[in-house]
């Protein structure tokens, strides 16, 4: 039987959020042990390494803020990063601030319980280190897109050629000349088939739902921009704290029905050229996610953009989306134009479903076959709660993660659950709806405070209690009461009502997982709302139970 380890914080996950979190453990002077079943840090950026594969925040916001030295210093291109620089800026700032030596990696948490007698978490984990740890507080960053989904298609594993998820690339994947097909269109679709579509001998999307994209705006950055963003990195950051969707763009408060048809356009037309999907969602007009007409201004623009990009009217018609405008908005570098190109086409799932996958391809309803060498899946992530599901999480009274989010996945401030004492999420359920990094670094200063908050009950003249692991007086426990958590979530919900959002099922509310009920899974009062109320939640902490 191996040697119980013992540490103040156990952090599972080494990319964005797991990153943060041990390096504000370990300067808070607390022992911590991070582990990740990949080979390195990275978390969604490590997996997800299919051609293309690029952030839709602009490259001087996809960063830590706290780190002002690497804000000014840090070298960036482009406008937009792509998955091998954003890997690398990671390992950069895990090497620069010594991080990896709390860190295991191939390592995988396979269990957690709460020990009632010894007030602590008591974890196993497999791979390369076999381990039992014994921990204080345990803070999960498994990633809020991070478990792969493939769609339930008859004759799946049938296929005789190269199987690709985009989310587990082959590094030797070898495209060229190759008959390729695709299912999934959203944002890891559209930048895979626009970075391979000149490589491969041909192309097929078999679209299941037409998504509405922006362009991105990318391009190199002059010397000059450079320095005018470091220039005002603070109001930046001052700016996106202050916002609802923190992307660095402005957000209108002007209706759009209240701008002539020419007005309109206009609008529209300037956010286009500019690029980002969040800019042309929210920086043209303030009211397209909540009211229908100026949502459908928004549509038939981009529908027009489409009918202009694509020459071929019957594809154009099939790329073109029918509902509202109204999921997380897209942005790309040139996919409506390779639908121009000979040997790219687009297969509408809706007119011809498949009817299942055989060895030489997909066969669709129509009885055709479709010949291909590789059949790539962008179908996303079972989102938030996937991961959560393969991992046996128990809090008080033997009560299981899984039994807890039994009707929908919940986390009061998307950072703690009722019932399972010093347990903490990054990126979970309820979080803000909002630029991911920014909301990340906001959920773990949250969990931070509550762990100071414990570590301040100690009271043997010590700044943080610990000696080699051990705590020298009895920390105060952090466990979210019921009421507060049920509280949260109505507040979720409350804001959601109204919301266009509601309107499409996508992986926003966990619908694009067949038979699962939809849930708010997004706190839609924005990150400034969010960051307002942790402030105030962090006064006395009055969501949590008194010990």
């Amino acid at each position: 039987m191996s040697e119980t380890i013992e540490v103040d914080a156990f952090v599972v996950g080494a990319g964005v959020g797991g990153i943060y979190t041990t390096y504000r453990l370990s300067r808070m002077g607390l022992s911590v042990k991070c582990v990740d079943i990949a080979s390195d840090v990275g978390g969604t950026w490590y997996w997800n390494r299919y051609p293309g594969a690029m952030s839709d925040t602009e490259s001087y916001l996809y960063r830590y803020s706290w780190d002002k030295e690497d804000l000014q210093t840090y070298p960036w291109t482009h406008h937009y990063l792509y998955q091998p620089e954003i890997l690398k800026y990671l390992q950069h700032i895990t090497d620069k601030h010594d991080l990896r030596k709390y860190m295991t990696f191939e390592t995988e948490m396979t269990s957690a319980t709460w020990n009632e007698d010894t007030q602590r978490w008591m974890i196993t984990c497999s791979g390369s280190e076999e381990s039992n740890i014994s921990a204080r507080y345990l803070v999960n960053s498994l990633g809020l897109l991070s478990k792969v989904h493939y769609p339930n298609i008859a004759g799946l594993l049938s296929f005789a050629g190269d199987l690709v998820h985009t989310a587990r690339w082959p590094e030797d994947l070898n495209l060229e000349g190759k008959k390729v097909g695709i299912v999934g269109n959203g944002s890891t679709g559209t930048q895979v088939m626009t970075a391979i579509a000149p490589i491969v001998g041909s192309l097929t999307s078999f679209q299941r739902h037409p998504q509405y994209s922006v362009p991105s705006g990318q391009r190199p950055v002059a010397k000059e921009y450079r320095d005018k963003i470091n220039a005002t990195y603070e109001q930046i950051w001052d700016n996106v704290w202050s916002s609802v969707v923190g992307f660095g763009v402005p957000e209108s408060k002007r209706k759009t029905m209240d701008a002539s048809p020419e007005e309109r356009k206009k609008a529209f037309q300037k956010v286009w050229e500019e690029g980002n999907g969040f800019r042309f969602m929210f920086s043209a007009f303030g009211d397209i996610t909540t009211n229908k007409d100026a949502n459908e201004e928004a549509c038939n623009f981009i529908r027009g953009k489409i009918d202009e990009m694509v020459k071929d009217p019957r594809r154009a018609a099939i790329l073109k989306p029918k509902d509202l405008y109204a999921r997380r908005p897209l942005c790309d570098t040139g996919y409506y134009e390779i639908f121009n190109r000979e040997n790219v086409d687009v297969i509408d799932l809706k007119e011809t479903p498949i009817h299942e996958i055989v060895p030489e391809g997909i066969q669709t309803a129509d009885g055709k076959t479709h010949h291909l060498d590789v059949l790539i899946f962008a179908t996303g992530f079972d989102a938030i709660e996937g991961n959560y599901m393969r991992v046996k999480i128990t809090g008080r009274n033997g009560k299981t993660i899984q039994e807890h989010w039994k009707n929908g996945p919940r986390a009061f401030g998307s950072i703690a659950c009722a019932g399972f004492p010093n347990m903490f999420i990054v990126a979970g359920p309820q979080g803000p709806f909002a630029n991911f990094p920014p909301v990340i670094e906001s959920e773990i200063n949250f969990i931070m405070s509550c762990i100071e908050y414990a570590e301040g009950n100690v009271t043997n003249g010590t700044t943080n209690g610990t000696t080699n692991g051990h705590s020298k007086a009895k920390p105060r426990i952090m466990e979210v009461s019921t009421e507060a958590e049920t509280g949260w979530i109505d507040l979720c919900n409350q804001l959601v009502e109204g919301s266009l959002f509601t309107t499409t099922a996508s992986w926003i509310f966990g619908q694009n997982i067949p038979g699962r009920k939809a849930n708010t899974n997004f706190y839609f009062g924005g990150l400034n709302s969010y960051l307002d109320w942790v402030k105030a939640q962090t006064s006395n902490f009055p969501g949590f139970l008194r010990d």
